[in-house]
């Protein structure tokens, strides 16, 4: 299990517990944790819905992918330590980090 810490729209933080051997994507454990993630495109990085921003532990995750950048450079709201979450796996790089959630949240 792997332990990070999500900041919602609003500013509050929670500490999320997920297993780090299912292969899973960040989105997917925002979406069961019940965060407003709208992921439009089922996380295959087409839409930028599930825009995140690593506050902290950003340097462990290393550089988006091409195909990632593409879409968050089209956002309005874009920041160097911005990823998607559907293109984050969850494992043990995760532990200890703060994301915080940028995407629309309808």
């Amino acid at each position: 299990m792997v332990k990070f810490t999500v900041e919602d729209h609003d500013g509050n933080r929670e500490t999320i517990e997920a297993p780090d051997d299912m292969g899973l994507s960040l989105m997917e454990i925002l979406k069961a944790s019940e965060y407003p993630v709208l992921a439009t495109c089922g996380g295959m990085a087409l839409c930028a819905t599930c825009h995140v921003e690593i506050m902290e532990g950003q340097a462990e995750l290393g550089e988006a992918s091409d195909v990632e950048l593409d879409q968050l450079e089209n956002l309005p709201e874009y920041f160097p330590t911005s990823r998607l979450a559907c293109q984050v796996r969850i494992g043990p790089i995760l532990e200890g980090a703060v994301i915080k959630l940028r995407g629309e949240d309808n």
